[in-house]
């Protein structure tokens, strides 16, 4: 072992936290990932702060709250002027690595289909300063897919499933491509479990001729939509056993080449996914399957936390300085987020916080409803609050006693035995919404003299 660590951060799409066998589903068949939170430290209530994919990634690339650099929830692209992980690795010596889905170069495809198809590359200043880049803008369909080398614009096709070769790729390259010489930083992230839902086609019949159990919470308005949502969570466990069986792959790779006791390997997702929860499909809402996703850290050198599980909420800005610490190392810049790494090495057990903020503030497009949705959240360790509403006003939304109510099923607003403890959360949400110097959406709205009143009872 070395004082100087690898660090593997392997990000999944749409990956809700229940969907794995760790998290207690019932039907998911994972593993590798349970055997990887198993020998390592698994967070069980980890956050998605703002559940779409590009906010997310800005964040894990940065460590900025989205809203500061008002990034909206696809269209856009980041500054290269911003500071990045793989600055801060570059700078430490590291070889640093990107495989896989960007999602931070701006442009959607083709919007209302869901099969995207841009073959574009991304340009150099736009790779974040990753030194060695396999990366591409956007998905072509799980078995259409191409990535790009470095700087070179001609496609490299994937041969058969997506997630397979992004593995592949990851894989031949700590094998044969590497510096050995210096640590590495690598991200590999993947599309799976992001629809359009397409997995290997046996394991898809197999998955799809297997009868699941459906949560109390799971709704559908007709028996043609409840047929649909039911074939759609059967293939997204059959693409989350996939991935599954890749991160088995990998962990192998590392074992065989050496890498493995000195490597930590984070497992992540950037939000969830509702398959019917609600009566709702997708993500951009404050329910648990769709903030919540997973967080296990492997570090090898702590095997004394083998089976650790920490129950503190925890939050996407705090990704970047975790990475950091968990290798020893710290940001340049101060960051809103709180480095979980003394939690991983046993040093506390709790953090000395009241809990998260929650946002969702995407750019509102015609034809596209769900992101008409605008709110802000406060989770705390047993309650989850929300305001929903705009600059033109906000008002009180969702409370809920995840210890006594999981699955989210009575609303507690509107308790009256309950207002002291929503007031306490609201008070929490607009300390945090200050604190990060909020500007959009909620913030006008906190500001009124009469809506707080009202509030805050």
């Amino acid at each position: 072992m070395t004082d100087t660590p690898n660090l593997l951060i392997i990000l999944s799409d749409q990956l809700r936290r229940q969907a794995l066998g760790c998290h207690g589903d019932p039907d998911s068949r994972t593993p590798h990932i349970d055997h990887l939170a198993a020998e390592g430290v698994r967070f069980a209530q980890s956050n998605s702060t703002y559940p779409i994919c590009v906010p997310f990634r800005f964040t894990m690339m940065t460590g900025h709250y989205a809203h500061t650099r008002l990034v909206p929830g696809i269209e856009w692209r980041m500054s290269p002027a911003e500071r990045t992980l793989a600055d801060e690795y570059n700078e430490a010596g590291y070889e640093t690595i990107y495989v896989g889905k960007w999602h931070l170069d701006g442009g959607h495809g083709r919007m209302g289909s869901a099969v995207q198809t841009n073959r574009t590359p991304v340009r150099r200043p736009y790779q974040g300063r990753w030194e060695k880049w396999f990366g591409f803008e956007l998905r072509n369909g799980f078995f259409d897919t191409c990535y790009f080398e470095d700087d070179d614009p001609s496609p490299i096709p994937i041969n058969g499933y997506q997630t397979d070769g992004l593995f592949d790729v990851a894989g031949d390259y700590l094998r044969t491509g590497r510096d050995s010489s210096r640590p590495f930083c690598m991200v590999l992230s993947v599309e799976a479990p992001h629809p359009p839902y397409e997995a290997p086609p046996e394991l898809e019949a197999e998955w799809t001729a297997r009868e699941i159990q459906l949560p109390p919470n799971f709704s559908a308005e007709s028996d043609e939509q409840r047929e649909k949502l039911i074939r759609q969570r059967q293939i997204y466990y059959a693409m989350v056993e996939n991935l599954d069986t890749n991160v088995g792959r990998m962990r192998a790779l590392l074992e065989a080449e050496g890498l493995a006791d000195d490597t930590i390997v984070v497992f992540l997702a950037d939000h969830g996914e509702l398959l019917g929860a609600h009566g709702l499909v997708s993500k951009q809402r404050p329910w648990e399957e769709s903030v919540g996703v997973p967080l296990i850290v492997y570090d090898p050198r702590r095997p004394e936390r083998a089976g650790t599980v920490l129950a503190d909420p925890t939050c996407t800005e705090d990704l970047f300085p975790t990475f950091l610490g968990l290798t020893g190392l710290e940001p340049r810049d101060p960051l809103p987020g709180t480095d979980l790494s003394h939690l991983v090495r046993g040093d506390e057990e709790l953090l000395a916080r009241d809990g998260v903020m929650l946002e969702f503030v995407a750019e509102l497009r015609p034809g596209v409803p769900f992101y008409d949705e605008v709110w802000r959240g406060f989770r705390s360790r047993r309650y989850k609050y929300t305001v929903r509403g705009d600059k033109f006003g906000a008002k009180p939304w969702q409370l809920f006693d995840l210890e006594a109510d999981p699955w989210e099923m009575r609303n507690l607003i509107d308790d009256e035995a309950h207002r002291t403890t929503a007031t306490q959360h609201h008070h929490w949400l607009r300390q945090r919404m200050e604190e990060t110097l909020d500007p959009l959406a909620l913030a006008p709205a906190y500001g009124e003299e009469a809506w707080n009143q009202v509030q805050d009872m």
